[in-house]
């Protein structure tokens, strides 16, 4: 870490976009405690109760697209002011619906903003942190969105007990955090490489000088003007030769990394802890234990992600969810799928999950990406992600239940594999480069070999 580098700034502009993922993380679990109330509510079958919880995840598609496609245009800091206020007014029209069809659509609009955050905030902490701590910057996106996800599980857990109306409570709870991420985002700056973009060069500097000090910012400024190209702001930008394979990795982690359960996981863990005999009560606060060993697991990859790398800890990660699966596979067809078996595995699945590959794939997403093409590169692995993360939560219920128990886990667990086995062969090392290097490696590089590095 270099000794100029501002810690305690680029520490407050990192969590202040990271809360965005808190609201993330919110969002997506909240409706795992409120799901089975919601489900006697408006008498909800199985793929009912898929859309109820998929909902959501659809409007993602678009926020995310949206959010691409306009961030280049009017700058990472509005738009994460917008996906704010409509945090908080998605979350007051989800708890006043009055039936299920606008209970629907209140989530689905509540997903743009969830999938404008996904793609914004990551963007946002890779454009003002130095290489050297950037990891670290990512990894708090992922901690802030298991964060969202410990509250939720927590105000589920509270509120179960509060009449028929808990769940219309549990969901006006997310206005409280909207608020806050308005307040904090509105104080940021916008990055230094969109004001370069926008040729407003004095003001990058000024931000880059107040992160780093004023060793370096001429070169830098010159280095960001250096990777701006002249197609940048249409579609014809991503298909530079560099850009194209950057796309093509980054797709096949984004469905990787949902098809491999971990969504599936977090939303219906009651339902799950419930087919294994426990009663609701139990069943919410284990998710609390859930939610806990995601956190904690998580703050394990903030210390290691920039001393051993991204990619040693993806292929890691995604063996060690390969045998948390295949060990619920054989829990099920030996008659096991207890309780306090079933629990553990899961921990140890997310323990993997979040040490490893949560905070990582956030991180390498925007990383990977060209300056001048990064808002609508990521467009597609985001959108890509939430749709595969859309289509597994729709039909979890339907195939846990008709299909199977072994026949769903060993699913995911030859996801998680296939996902470890592509990381070791496509994926290339990202740690302590510049974003203008990681491009350059791209261009450069005439194979993907599966040892190289960048």
């Amino acid at each position: 870490m270099t000794a100029s580098i501002n810690v305690r700034y680029v520490v407050f502009l990192g969590c202040t976009a990271a809360l965005g993922g808190l609201l993330f993380g919110f969002d997506i679990a909240i409706i795992t405690g409120a799901g089975p109330f919601l489900s006697k509510a408006f008498s909800l079958s199985d793929l009912g109760l898929g859309w109820a919880f998929s909902s959501l995840l659809f409007g993602c598609v678009l926020g995310c697209f949206f959010a691409g496609r306009l961030t280049n245009r009017f700058g990472r800091k509005k738009l994460l002011v917008l996906v704010a206020f409509l945090f908080a007014a998605t979350s007051l029209a989800t708890a006043l619906a009055p039936d299920f069809v606008f209970f629907i659509t209140a989530r689905f609009l509540g997903g743009l903003a969830v999938g404008g955050v996904s793609l914004l905030s990551p963007m946002y902490v890779s454009e003002v942190s130095p290489p050297s701590i950037r990891g670290r910057m990512g990894t708090l996106y992922q901690l802030s969105i298991v964060v969202g996800i410990i509250v939720s599980y927590s105000l589920n857990y509270l509120l179960r007990n509060t009449g028929v109306n808990n769940w219309r409570w549990m969901f006006l709870t997310g206005v409280a955090p909207s608020a806050v991420f308005l307040l904090f985002v509105s104080l940021a700056p916008e990055t230094p490489r969109f004001l370069a973009m926008k040729g407003k060069y004095k003001e990058a500097a000024d931000v880059l000088e107040r992160i780093g000090g004023s060793n370096g910012v001429p070169a830098q400024i010159a280095e960001i003007r250096a990777n701006m190209h002249l197609e940048a702001k249409t579609w014809r930008g991503l298909l530079r030769p560099g850009v194209r394979r950057a796309l093509a990795v980054s797709a096949g982690l984004a469905i990787l990394v949902q098809v491999s359960g971990i969504n599936t996981i977090v939303d219906y863990a009651p339902a799950i802890f419930q087919s294994t005999g426990w009663k609701m009560d139990n069943a919410l606060a284990s998710t609390f234990i859930v939610g806990v060993t995601e956190f904690l697991f998580t703050l394990v990859s903030f210390w290691v992600i920039d001393r051993y790398g991204r990619k040693p800890l993806y292929i890691v990660g995604s063996l060690g969810m390969t045998l948390s699966l295949l060990s619920l596979v054989v829990a099920v067809l030996a008659g096991r799928f207890q309780g306090a078996i079933v629990l553990t595995l899961i921990l140890t699945y997310l323990a993997f999950f979040s040490a490893c590959i949560g905070p990582v794939f956030w991180t390498l997403m925007p990383e990977i990406f060209p300056n001048d093409v990064r808002g609508m590169a990521m467009i597609v692995p985001v959108l890509i992600q939430w749709v595969a993360n859309a289509v597994v939560v729709l039909f979890f219920p339907f195939a846990f239940h008709v299909i199977g128990k072994a026949s769903t886990f060993g699913f995911l667990a030859l996801m998680a594999l296939a996902q470890g086995i592509f990381t070791w062969f496509y994926v290339p090392e990202t740690k302590n480069k510049r974003l203008e290097e990681i491009e350059d490696y791209w261009i450069t590089s005439k194979n993907l070999d599966p040892a190289e590095t960048v």
